[in-house]
């Protein structure tokens, strides 16, 4: 991929933009509304799993998927190794590897440690839309996952 040649501070910019969505991604999806997510993407957004061909396309078909998620979820995901690569004014690659730890049937307290559902890392690409970035796509792979576990009635096993 060719890369535009772009003042240092435009780079600069476009990474610490591109960071910050990849950053406030997981946050509403762990803290905020997942729902809101779709708000993250481009109208045509995508975002896709290669294994198992999934892929959800449309910023309604993302907000209904993200908002889906079973309401007594807890999840926390740990992002890390974000690498956002500005490939022309109005474009921008990123490569982040993350770890998802994630049970079902959450009530109230802390949760006994276990290992991470996932890990694995995304491939996105960003867009310049209306002067503010978004991601237009977002990869998944993950070469480490299993099932969500259920917790207990008591919410802690």
């Amino acid at each position: 991929m060719e890369t535009e040649a772009l003042d240092p501070m435009e780079c600069l910019l476009t990474e610490r933009a591109c960071e910050r969505l990849i950053v406030d991604f997981v946050r509403r999806l762990d803290l905020g509304d997942p729902g809101s997510v779709a708000d993250l993407f481009t109208p045509d957004g995508v975002w896709e799993w290669p294994h198992g061909d999934r892929r959800v396309q449309g910023r309604d078909a993302l907000r209904s998927y993200f908002g889906s998620r079973p309401e007594d979820r807890l999840s926390r995901r740990m992002c890390t190794n974000i690498l956002v690569t500005a490939t022309s004014s109005t474009t921008a690659t990123a490569t982040t590897y993350f770890a998802t730890y994630r049970v079902d049937g959450y009530q109230e307290g802390m949760v006994p440690p276990r290992p991470p559902a996932q890990v694995g890392h995304y491939e996105d690409t960003f867009r310049k839309v209306d002067g503010g970035w978004l991601l237009a796509t977002r990869t998944t792979f993950l070469p480490f996952a299993g099932p969500t576990q259920r917790l207990g009635a008591t919410g802690g096993s």
